[in-house]
Formats: structure tokens, sequence, C-alpha cells
């Protein structure tokens, strides 16, 4: 396999490091430039500008290649929901899918919020994904109406707060498109949300589970 870092002279671990800091945490890039030289690297924004476009997408590529073949996807519950994201005026949508456990596993970015956008989002996510055992949405009819035509309406849940692990999701992805100062097309958020999906997860510290509790606390007794 060619190595993509061939005609650098930066090393790739400095390239990863600024590509990563940019899509997790909400800084512009001239804020990775400060922090870069405050570690003693000495790049141009614009450099971190490149060196996004050219491997945030082999970065996020890799990351969800070790998801999918080194994990056990759970088939049991899945939630989705879209959010409504402003490019030059106009009104898009971003949908989402989260498994049980609230990792993202796709994204889709569409200008309207029909049956067929529905429709063509969750054949996306049973293509990569396998089908679920249940599929938990809010009440909007364009999914109902896609998943008539999938064959699986009776999986289908809603309700009042039973969806809010898929709301949850959207937070991080808000406070980097503040700090974005927004989008300028389409195609630039179908690109950065699927590398912040991706990406932003696998830099999340996850809790460390907790030990079981074998014996019970001895009662305390009152000193005479």
């Amino acid at each position: 396999m060619r190595n993509p870092f061939r005609y650098f002279k930066t090393s790739p671990e400095v390239i990863r490091l600024a590509v990563m800091m940019y899509v997790r945490y909400p800084l512009s890039l001239r804020q990775v430039e400060d922090h870069l030289y405050e570690r003693g690297i000495d790049i141009c924004h614009e450099t971190v500008r490149y060196w996004w476009n050219r491997f945030g997408p082999m970065f996020a590529a890799a990351i969800r290649k070790r998801r999918v073949h080194h994990r056990s996807f759970s088939q049991w519950r899945r939630h989705l929901d879209e959010v409504f994201v402003r490019i030059n005026g106009e009104r898009h949508y971003l949908w989402r899918v989260v498994d049980h456990e609230g990792e993202v596993l796709e994204v889709f970015a569409t200008k309207r919020r029909d049956r067929k956008a529905a429709l063509a989002f969750l054949k996306r996510t049973m293509k990569r994904y396998g089908r679920p055992r249940s599929i938990v949405t809010d009440p909007l009819g364009s999914y109902r109406a896609a998943m008539k035509i999938i064959g699986n309406v009776e999986c289908r849940e809603t309700g009042r707060r039973l969806n809010n692990r898929a709301g949850n999701s959207h937070h991080p992805f808000r406070r980097r498109e503040r700090a974005m100062a927004k989008f300028r097309s389409l195609k630039s958020l179908r690109k950065f949300a699927s590398i912040h999906s991706n990406s932003s997860q696998s830099l999340q510290p996850r809790p460390q589970p907790q030990p079981p509790r074998y014996f019970q606390a001895e009662p305390r007794y009152r000193a005479r």
C-alpha cells in the first residue's frame, strides 16, 4: 500500500494531532495553530486546513473500518433523529443514527426531510450495519412512509423522551458548528459531519466499569 505521507516533511503523528484537534474540539484553524506553537510545532493555519481536507476522510474511514470489524454491533435498538442546518440562508437536514450506547453509527445530509431522504438514509444504514430489532424515531411521517417500503414498520418505536439519546448526540456537532461560523455548502457539511462523527468519538474517554459489590457494608454500632 502506498504511503499517504510520502512527500510530506512533517511526521504523521503531528499531522494526525493537528487534524484530530481541529475535529474533536471547538477550535478554529488559528487556535489550532496557536496550540501547536505552544508545543513547539510552528505551522500555518492554512497548513492545518490543507491537512484536514486531505487526511481527514482517510482518518475517519480507518476509524470506521476498525469499529465495524473489531466490534460486534448490537442489533437491539437504534435511535434516528434529524436536525436542521442552515447553509447560506437555506435550511438543510442532518440525519443521524446512534446505537443503544449513544455511539454515532451514520450521518447523512439532505436538502429535504421527505420520504425519499428517509428511505435513502435507512437503506444506507442497514446496508452497513444490518437490520435492528427496534428503531426509535420521532413522530415524523417520513419515517413511517419509508419503513413501509422496507417492511419493518412493526420495529418502529415512538414516545416522549424515548429518543433523547439521539437528540443528545447533536450537541457536540452544534458546538463545533458555532466555532466554524456555519457551513458554506452541502458538500462541506457532509464531509465534516462524516469526519466529526467518527473521529470525535475515538478521542472521548470511556467510562471505567465499576467493580461488583460482593460484600455489604458492615452495620455501624453506636459506642456506649
